[in-house]
C-alpha cells in the first residue's frame, strides 16, 4: 500500500503571492516575510518562482536526501508499523560509538 501524502510545499501553505515587478520592487522586505512564510512569485497569473528561508531550504534538501536513501526509508517504514529499534540514549557513550 502506498500512503498518499501532501507536497511538502503545500504543507507549509502558500501565504503570500507576488508578481515578479512586485517581487522585485520589495525584495528587503520579502526577505524578512521569507523568514516566516512561502512566498510564491507569478508572472501572468502562474507562480514561476517559490521564496523561501535558508533554513527552511536546508530542511527541505535534508529530507529530499532521507526520501532518496532507501535504507532510511525502510527505518522510516518500520518505525511507522512500531517495529523500529530504539536504543537508550546512553549507548553513545559507549566506546564503539566514538
Amino acid at each position: 500500500m502506498v500512503e498518499k501524502r501532501a507536497p511538502i510545499l503545500y504543507s507549509y501553505g502558500v501565504r503570500s503571492t507576488y508578481s515578479v515587478s512586485e517581487a522585485q520592487a520589495q525584495l528587503p522586505a520579502l526577505l524578512k516575510k521569507a523568514q516566516g512564510d512561502l512566498i510564491a512569485i507569478a508572472k501572468r497569473d502562474k507562480t514561476v518562482a517559490y521564496l523561501v528561508s535558508a533554513e527552511r531550504m536546508e530542511a527541505i534538501a535534508e529530507t529530499l536526501e532521507i526520501m532518496a536513501d532507501p535504507k532510511a526509508m525502510r527505518a522510516i517504514g518500520r518505525a511507522r508499523r512500531g517495529q523500529g529499534k530504539y536504543h537508550p540514549v546512553t549507548v553513545l557513550d559507549e566506546p564503539s560509538h566514538r
